[in-house]
Parts: structure tokens; sequence; C-alpha cells
């Protein structure tokens, strides 16, 4: 599995936590992050969507986040760019003549749901300040 949208969300996140009064542009973010702004804009764009962070365009242009990083959680910034499950995904067409194969994604589905929840759980309520104060 290679889905860095988690790592890059949370270091989007925290670009913005360290600077709470800058506007920072996904171009200045990509370079940190180290890769293309066209992906920053995308990550920045669903974190958007969920509430965690505002943007503005122009001259003046960038992002911010929506709220003060103590008042965000490590966990929602995982449920706001989660795509797939912690444990990947299900054979889309099992052989339904097979007893397994007829019931697999079944047992699947609760075990994703559990796993998902374990993750949550785990993430709790560290909030996006706590993670940050790590940073010099």
């Amino acid at each position: 599995m290679n889905n860095t949208r988690f790592a890059t969300a949370i270091h989007i996140m925290t670009l913005l936590a360290k600077s709470p009064q800058d506007w920072l542009t996904s171009e200045w973010m990509a370079g940190s992050i180290n890769i293309n702004p066209a992906v920053v804009r995308k990550e920045i764009s669903v974190l958007r969507g969920a509430g965690l962070i505002i943007s503005r365009q122009g001259k003046d242009g960038g992002s911010q986040l929506a709220r003060h990083s103590d008042s965000i959680t490590i966990s929602q910034i995982y449920s706001a760019v989660k795509n797939t499950e912690v444990l990947g995904k299900k054979n889309q067409n099992p052989n339904p003549a097979c007893s397994v194969g007829r019931e697999i994604n079944n047992h699947l589905n609760d075990l994703f749901v559990e796993t998902d929840k374990l993750v949550v759980n785990f993430l709790g309520d560290k909030s996006l300040k706590e993670f940050t104060d790590q940073f010099g």
C-alpha cells in the first residue's frame, strides 16, 4: 500500500500550525514536502471541504488553519483524507460458487470497520498543536 495522503495532509497542517498568522502558498508548502504543488492544492481542497483550513486567492493568497491547532485533532485530519481502508481493498468478484468466496467480503467488511475504529481511537484526541510542538 503506497498512499501518502495522510502524510501529505499532516505535513500541510503542521506547516500551517507553525505559521498561524501567515497565508502559506501551495508552492511554498510543496517545497517543504518536496512534491508537485498540484498535489498540495488537491489536499488543500479536501482539507478545506472538511472545514480544517481556509484559503484565499490572489497576490496575497494562500491557506491558513480554519481554527486554532489545539482544536483540530489528528483523527479529524485522518478522517478528512482517508480514501481507502487501512487494510486495503477487497477483491471485487470472488467466486460465489466457493464457500469462502461467497462470504469473504461480508466478513472483510466487519474486519475493515473494526480496524478503522482502532486507528481513529489510537489517534484519539491528540491535537494538531501537540503534534506540531514536536518540531523546533
